[in-house]
């Protein structure tokens, strides 16, 4: 099956329904990135198109867990979120951050035991 317009392979409510699932996984204190869920999905979805599933998330879903590949946040650029809201919530979760802004990655992140 190819992906719809290149981002999402399937429908979107279900795939999105997919990754909301693997990041309520996540602990508190760890992260994963866009491209990380994207592979553990089997790439039905872009990394980009993660990102549009986590903009749009269900309440109970702990959004700030996902960071861009570099550990940096990718929501303080968004219009109806607070600058530094991600950070804040990632720092009252024990996550530290460097001067860069970057968290990191290898030492944050969380990769869900293989399903057998």
């Amino acid at each position: 099956m190819a992906r719809v317009h290149g981002e999402i392979e399937g429908k979107p409510k279900k795939t999105f329904a997919g990754v909301y699932a693997l990041v309520r996984r996540i602990p508190k204190g760890r992260v994963m990135t866009y491209g990380q869920i994207a592979t553990l999905l089997e790439s039905r979805l872009s990394p980009r198109a993660v990102g549009w599933a986590m903009h749009g998330c269900p309440p109970g879903v702990p959004w700030q867990r996902v960071v861009n590949a570099t550990g940096g946040i990718s929501t303080d650029r968004l219009p109806n979120m607070p600058p530094g809201l991600q950070r804040a919530l990632l720092e009252a979760e024990g996550v530290r951050f460097r001067q860069s802004g970057r968290l990191d990655v290898d030492r944050y992140r969380w990769s869900p035991r293989p399903k057998r």
